[in-house]
């Protein structure tokens, strides 16, 4: 493919992911989801990484979902291969080992509306929107959509997204949980760079600990996902870094944690 579809910068620690078709509204192509997917399959390993932005080149879409160019050839036979691809992804980014940031730039629509979904955090402009439209084609969700927004936002108000094929604009997401802030169009990208430099500050093996004990836990009952949260929690303790923040906090300084 041509990589130019897919832009990857570091901004210190945090790198920054872009979709970058704007001509087609950042309408994802099946090699951009195998690009995507390697991105984010490595990027725990890069130790120096403390956040990653997802976002959409331009300023008329993060992403208005798959490629329909795509899609519409793909015969039956090969439609369970084409929805693995897509899950895959999104699974990727919700257990990445760094915090990924959504900054959702304009139209967030059918497998774009997924991949914010599976992100850890989603900060929308005023005019942003989300929709998981796929009745109108025939089909149904296919990249983890019918699952994230249940868990998202509850059962009856996911339905009702769904089947009615309905947008949601930006207020309404910011009520219904489904993002964590709303912020300038024009200061969005500097609005989640100040969100990842924060993060970027604090303990990286507790704040990689945290995400796996949410997302791994709350797919558990609740007897194992506490267990899960005992284990992670007694693990930290063999680390430098619980050693230095206990004591920066009872020497009143700031931490200087190294990630081990």
């Amino acid at each position: 493919m041509d990589s130019s579809a897919i832009c990857f910068d570091r901004h210190d620690e945090i790198a920054i992911v872009s979709l970058n078709r704007p001509d087609k509204l950042n309408a994802i192509s099946r090699a951009m989801l195998r690009e995507l997917s390697e991105i984010f399959r490595s990027a725990g390993a890069d130790k120096s990484l403390r956040a990653i932005i997802l976002t959409g080149a331009g300023n008329k879409a993060f992403s208005a979902g798959t490629d329909l160019s795509e899609l519409i050839n793909v015969p039956a036979e090969d439609a369970r291969e084409v929805a693995d691809a897509g899950q895959q992804l999104c699974d990727y980014v919700e257990s990445c080992a760094v915090p990924v940031i959504a900054a959702v730039n304009g139209i967030a629509a059918g497998a774009g509306c997924e991949l914010a979904l599976a992100s850890h955090f989603r900060i929308a402009t005023p005019s942003a929107t989300f929709s998981l439209p796929e009745i109108k084609l025939g089909i149904i969700p296919g990249y983890g959509g019918t699952q994230r927004l249940a868990r998202e936002v509850g059962h009856g108000r996911a339905l009702e997204i769904m089947l009615t094929a309905r947008t949601v604009n930006s207020d309404e997401a910011l009520r219904i949980g489904l993002v964590n802030r709303i912020a300038p169009a024009d200061g969005l990208l500097e609005e989640a760079l100040r969100l990842g430099h924060e993060i970027s500050q604090l303990a990286p093996l507790a704040i990689r600990a945290c995400l796996q004990a949410v997302t791994k836990g709350t797919e558990l009952p609740l007897s194992e996902g506490l267990a899960l949260e005992a284990e992670l929690f007694a693990s930290l303790f063999a680390t430098s870094d619980m050693r230095e923040g206990t004591r920066a906090f009872l020497e009143k300084r700031p931490p200087v944690f190294k990630g081990e």
